[in-house]
């Protein structure tokens, strides 16, 4: 054994001195991975130029770690060749599968292998050429990959778009831009405001400015933010709701989930280490821990993001992807993929696919139900009942969430039924178009006419540009703004709602009475009450009635302890433990680093902290982490004080409103532009601006006939009185404004949403969607489920 390692030693020296040798006759250096930029007279043959002398994977990488950084040299520069790149290629390719899909339809988990790939070309060059943390950053996307090897498994959608102007947008973001067509698109990369703080500059997950581990993300957790349940604002559960709803239209992070129920992530804690996926990234408990002890509970699953793949295949260091789009565009009701928006069709009149379960009783229809893998992402109590299907996969997963799609899903329906009246010569298509045009405009005005004059207060909104028009158009479109998602924002800043969540959720009665409550924890993934008739209304009741949790670092045990807990488990898993890690592992910098970004001063110490946020939290801070700026974004977000007028502190308020402001202004479709092949007419925008929150409410309930002029704030007899919703106090939209009158040529009016080019088109009209599903199978189906509903509710044994 002494043998050998004398022999790898000798073996190394004599290398290295032949390295240097080389190194020294610039004669003699075509072997290397690195040339002079002398040698090209044109430098054709560069992919990157780097300042400071040739860089080797030995004496340069071992020189500028000893230094600290590169000598400046003048006139020697470093020359990585395209033929180096093509070299890591083909290595990174031995070790990593990269999926090939047949069809133009990538699955996130072969777009991941190319992701892989490219994060191992990047690792293979920065550690051969000893690139600097900036270098990788902001020099190795320079290069261009389409004159390597890499283009040859660059998905097209990335690189090969070409688009034009249309009335709608597709479902997949694709072409919001019409210069930079993958901006805000599904599987497109999340936007940074500031360079990633990876461990080592590439992937490795953010550690303690000194170098150490950062204290563990269930230490934070159990330290920082225990249940004290305050209530210190006038907000109702409704803000809760109505900002899920929008979180879910813009972020869903793509991660490897169980293969056999696809509910959690990849089993990480009990596998041992050469069977463990490599995404694996678990969540280590103390032994003291005051709860999980109890079980013997030291671990919990966590898997990490898939890397993205950069436009055009760009280099550089890891970044997650986003599987939604990065505006307000209803795919919470219609989906991110036309097929999956047509399978929630219902083939005639524009409609959606609902299930009249209630029709008996002449109550409104609910969701349609989840035959498709039925099990994903919903916790059944027997095989015969189903969940519930809507334009965005994690509908069910509480059941407040799962009210917000059923009232946005029956209001598209209630339009389509409005217009195809007015417009008796409209086709399918048409009124379903024409309907999803309208309610997404409904989605953007009430976001932000009414979620975020509450969520930032007037002064955030007027900064940032986030101010509504009253009665004109408003052209503020700018095609250099990308409206892609935040990665701060997706992984921290829009999860501030973590700290509004109540213990339990409220039903109320048509006449505002409290009628009960049932714990947050048994509702989540188990949205069943709601096959109850009138009990719909009841928790829309509840949702405008019931105060939300002070804005603060308290958070409910009920998703600290009991996230996803299974049926008859007395523990579940912890929410806040996933936001520190996820922040960590996106590269996150830290809540001080973002507070510098948004102009407030920097702490070198806690004491420098007060009056920022409560001397109880500074303390406890400081007993877990050596200094401020070690603090991660989400826990220190959500324990600031809020800002006068605002619910939130001003760290969170400057990213959510920054993130709110790309999403407008970096939209072409957004409901108030003027001069777009989108645009409304003056008199179809004012109409939208006539509807509040309170009269979609009232349009698609049954029994609610009072309610408050704005659902997310608690009534109040001279702010916001309630009103009864016959009332002219809450004006309807007027369809009318939409009348056509149809003439000979009816093919104008067959209006067909926008698509890429090199995408195959029918010429025809496009056939009637219908059900996929066999219709003997639907009615079994559905028997079934009436029957389960039976039991579940105790009418049958």
């Amino acid at each position: 054994m002494h043998r050998s390692v004398i022999g790898r030693t000798r073996s190394a020296i004599i290398g290295l001195l032949l390295l240097l040798a080389t190194w020294r006759n610039n004669d003699s250096c075509d072997g290397l991975q690195y040339q002079p930029v002398e040698v090209y007279a044109n430098g054709d043959d560069c992919a990157l130029i780097l300042s400071g002398p040739g860089r080797t994977s030995v004496f340069d990488y071992t020189y500028n770690l000893l230094r600290g950084s590169f000598p400046a040299t003048a006139g020697s520069q470093t020359c990585i060749t395209y033929d180096a790149v093509n070299r890591a290629y083909i290595e990174a390719r031995k070790r990593i599968n990269v999926a090939q899909p047949k069809s133009k339809m990538w699955r996130p988990e072969d777009l991941a292998t190319v992701g892989e790939l490219l994060l191992d070309i990047s690792s293979n060059l920065a550690q051969t050429y000893g690139l600097t943390f900036e270098e990788i950053e902001k020099s190795l996307p320079l290069i261009d990959t389409s004159k390597t090897l890499i283009r040859d498994v660059c998905p097209a959608f990335l690189s090969n778009v070409e688009c034009r102007a249309g009335k709608y947008r597709r479902n997949d973001g694709l072409c919001t831009n019409l210069q930079n067509p993958t901006w805000g698109s599904t599987l497109s990369p999340f936007q940074r405001l500031m360079s990633p703080r990876f461990a080592d500059g590439l992937t490795a997950p953010r550690i303690s400015e000194t170098g150490h581990d950062l204290p563990l993300s269930r230490v934070v957790s159990r330290t920082m933010h225990p249940d004290e349940g305050y209530h210190d604002h006038a907000g109702t559960v409704m803000v809760i709701a109505w900002g899920q709803f929008m979180d879910h239209d813009y972020t869903l992070t793509g991660t490897p989930l169980d293969p056999l129920n696809r509910n959690d992530p990849e089993e990480c804690c009990h596998r041992p280490q050469h069977l463990k996926n490599p995404y694996c990234n678990e969540i280590h408990i103390p032994e003291d821990d005051y709860f999980y002890r109890l079980f013997g509970v030291k671990c919990m699953d966590f898997v990490r993001a898939f890397p993205a793949v950069r436009p055009g295949c760009r280099l550089g260091s890891r970044v997650p992807f986003n599987l939604l789009t990065g505006v307000l565009d209803g795919n919470t009701v219609y989906g991110i993929s036309e097929s999956f928006a047509r399978k929630l069709r219902a083939g005639y009149g524009g409609l959606l696919r609902m299930n009249p379960v209630f029709s008996e009783y002449g109550l409104k229809d609910l969701l349609p139900l989840k035959l498709d893998i039925p099990d994903e992402g919903c916790t059944r109590p027997n095989r015969s009942m189903y969940c519930f299907e809507a334009g965005e996969i994690r509908v069910n997963e509480q059941l407040v969430l799962t009210c917000m799609h059923t009232l946005m899903a029956r209001e598209h329906n209630r339009i389509a039924k409005t217009l195809i009246q007015i417009n008796p010569h409209w086709d399918d298509e048409t009124l379903y178009q024409e309907a999803r045009r309208i309610v997404i405009a409904l989605i953007q005005h009430i976001t932000y006419n009414e979620f975020l004059p509450i969520l930032l207060g007037k002064d955030v909104m007027e900064k940032f540009g986030l101010l509504l028009e009253k009665n004109v158009y408003w052209d503020g479109y700018d095609e250099s703004v990308n409206p892609a998602v935040i990665d701060a924002f997706a992984a921290a800043a829009f999860r501030f709602g973590h700290s509004l969540l109540p213990t339990a959720v409220e039903r109320w009665s048509k006449a505002h009475k409290f009628i009960a409550s049932k714990r947050l924890s048994d509702l989540i993934r188990r949205p069943f009450d709601l096959y109850r008739a009138g009990v719909f209304d009841e928790y829309v009741m509840g949702l405008m009635n019931q105060v939300a949790q002070a804005m603060d670092d308290s958070i409910t045990q009920e998703v600290t302890n009991h996230l996803f807990k299974k049926v008859g488990a007395k523990f579940g898993l912890d929410l806040v433990s996933f936001n520190m890690q996820r922040g960590r592992e996106f590269g996150i910098p830290s809540y001080m680093e973002f507070r510098k970004f948004c102009g407030l001063p920097w702490a070198d110490t806690f004491d420098e902290l007060h009056g920022s946020m409560p001397n109880e939290t500074i303390k406890r801070y400081s007993s877990i982490f050596d200094r401020p700026a070690d603090v991660d974004l989400w826990s220190g977000g959500v324990s600031e004080r809020p800002l006068p007028g605002s619910m939130l502190g001003p760290t969170f308020a400057c990213i959510i409103a920054t993130q709110f402001s790309y999403s407008r202004r970096g939209d072409r479709f957004w409901y108030e532009l003027p001069n777009q092949p989108s645009s409304f007419t003056l008199d179809q925008l004012n109409e939208i601006r006539k509807v509040q929150l309170a009269r979609v409410i009232c349009d698609n309930t049954d029994l609610i006939d009072t309610i408050q002029l704005y659902p997310m704030v608690l009534p109040d007899h001279e702010i916001n009185p309630r009103v009864p919703c016959r009332s002219g106090v809450l004006p309807s939209m007027d369809l009318s404004k939409w009348a056509e009158f149809p003439t000979a040529n009816q093919a104008q009016y067959r209006l067909v949403e926008e698509h890429l080019l090199d995408v195959p088109r029918e010429p025809t009209r496009p056939e009637k969607v219908r059900n996929q599903y066999d219709r003997q199978q639907v009615l079994r189906l559905f028997f079934e489920s009436i029957n389960g509903i039976a039991s579940y509710l105790g009418f049958r044994k």
